[in-house]
């Protein structure tokens, strides 16, 4: 007879500790139904789940570890969602409403985006895997993924918005798509809200503010969301400058 290796030991887990990879797992079924409400056409509840996706993306991992129940599977299950919610799904949501016009370029946009996204998850996974001791680093290089599908939306916004008279080409739609894949996949600094600290007295502006921006993406949704990409593209340059101006003092 052979000798067999033992197995190893069983791991109980709390029940609440299964949260997170549920939360993860819900983002994942959020986007693949805002797949679904675009080919029937239905493009304001597409961008709403994919919203729900991202808003949801942003709790999985902040739960994951006030539970301490932080895995590897954990960590693959969050990237293989990322990549379906904010590369595949905002990709084809734009192509079933505005790109079918023209099939070869759109199709083209929609394959380089995707792949854009692809590898910025693939390097955000690589710079979280630091060695055991090192500091993570502070701040995001290039656009994070639910940032980029919500930018890469701009041009639904932007019609939803105003008027359908204001509907891009297809041709400036699909050049929209490639330049927020390009910002993904780029090395210029982004914000991230990871390391904000506000001063105790100020709390009560930052809720104040919060509750603002909230009840404008209740009431005016599209306007809202147009004017959170303009800021947030102001946002980037601003940094990019500042980058920039103290990469010229340093030389």
């Amino acid at each position: 007879m052979t000798e067999t290796e033992p197995l190893p030991p069983r791991r109980k887990l709390h029940i609440f500790q299964l949260l997170p990879n549920l939360i993860s797992i819900l983002a994942l079924c959020s986007g693949l139904t805002a797949i679904r409400f675009a080919v029937e056409g239905k493009f304001g509840l597409a961008v709403a789940l994919i919203g729900l996706a991202a808003a949801l993306d942003g709790i999985d991992g902040r739960l994951a570890r006030m539970l301490k129940s932080e895995s590897a599977i954990g960590a693959e299950l969050d990237s293989l969602c990322d990549l379906v919610n904010f590369g595949v799904t905002p990709a084809l949501v734009l192509y079933y409403w505005g790109l079918r016009a023209d099939t070869s370029l759109g199709w083209i946009a929609v394959l380089i985006y995707t792949v854009c996204c692809m590898l910025r998850l693939a390097r955000f996974n690589v710079g979280n895997r630091v060695a055991e001791g090192e500091e993570k680093p502070k701040g995001f290089v290039g656009v994070p993924s639910p940032a980029g599908a919500m930018l890469a939306l701009g041009p639904i916004y932007l019609v939803y918005a105003f008027h359908p008279v204001l509907a891009p080409p297809p041709w400036a739609t699909a050049f929209w798509m490639v330049f927020v894949g390009g910002l993904m996949i780029s090395r210029m600094p982004t914000p991230s809200f990871k390391g904000v600290r506000v001063y105790a007295e100020n709390a009560r502006f930052v809720l104040v503010g919060s509750v603002a921006v909230i009840s404008a993406l209740l009431t005016y949704p599209w306007v809202t969301l147009l004017l959170l990409d303009v800021v947030y593209l102001a946002a980037i340059l601003v940094l990019w400058r500042k980058s920039a101006r103290s990469l010229r003092s340093v030389v």
